[in-house]
């Protein structure tokens, strides 16, 4: 628990959480909190447990041992249908879209769990459909708009730029009001200007809608400037865990992981 937080200030703890494959251990023992409303990065080399860990926190992976507490519920393992109910939401690192969709639709899938009406209903056009998909067209208006896509809004994904494409992916996972966005490297294959964007919407979705990020990214500038709590993982055990400068100025970490940056 980082200096003044409360037991009421953490959102997500993970406690000796361990995942195996086979005989390899990917998470050895890893635990760690996450304080409401923050914004928490997980860094570390290839290969350190970072997505294994966001796969175990959404129900993906079910590890062997630990146990994950979530808004003062404690579980042995997660169930991504409830994970989903419970408020938290995930951005893909490929971003998993569908390329043929547009914005808006891909925008309105993130909608798909919350939808009351059937198949049928649709097909048939009645009013308790109708009602539902303009309540979801207007929510995934608001997303869009959040996050300056309206240019977008009714192009199809595959012929947008690849900044955009991951804006859209961002939106997704906002549009179903989540409380916590799980982020696999938002950034990934953007170059600086896209980045910069990027971390703008990141600080937006925190600050200005109180959204807690768990926030996976190598660019260790991003992190340090985004971030609230740094938590270091190498080969699926934990290094370190603090405030960004004070992890920066970590031996260990400088050795294992700051220090091959370039």
């Amino acid at each position: 628990m980082t200096a003044g937080a409360s037991s009421k200030d953490i959102l997500l703890a993970v406690s000796h959480v361990s995942l195996s494959f086979g005989g390899a251990k990917a998470i050895n023992s890893f635990s760690f909190e996450v304080e409401r409303r923050s914004i928490c990065s997980l860094i570390g080399p290839n290969g350190a447990g970072k997505s294994s860990m966001l796969n175990i926190l959404n129900g993906v992976y079910v590890p062997q041992e630990g146990l994950i507490t979530y808004n003062g519920t404690t579980f042995e393992r997660m169930e991504p249908l409830k994970v989903a109910a419970m408020g938290v939401a995930r951005m893909f690192q490929n971003n998993a879209l569908f390329g043929k969709m547009t914005v808006l639709e891909n925008v309105m899938a993130g909608l798909s769990r919350k939808a009351k009406t059937t198949v049928i209903e649709h097909a048939l056009g009645l009013p308790r459909a109708r009602q539902e998909s303009a309540s979801f067209e207007l929510k995934s208006d608001q997303a869009i708009d959040f996050l300056d896509l309206n240019p977008y809004r009714d192009l199809v994904v595959e012929a947008l730029p690849y900044g955009i494409q991951k804006r859209v992916g961002l939106a997704r996972a906002l549009v179903s009001d989540p409380e916590m966005i799980l982020m696999d490297e938002p950034m990934a294959g953007m170059n600086k200007e896209e980045k910069q964007e990027m971390s703008g919407f990141i600080l937006d979705i925190n600050k200005k809608l109180g959204i807690t990020i768990i926030l996976i990214e190598h660019d260790i500038s991003v992190v340090m400037s985004l971030s609230d709590r740094v938590v270091v993982l190498d080969y699926g055990r934990k290094l370190a865990d603090g405030r960004p400068e004070d992890v920066a100025k970590n031996p260990e970490v400088i050795s294992a992981y700051l220090g091959t940056v370039h």
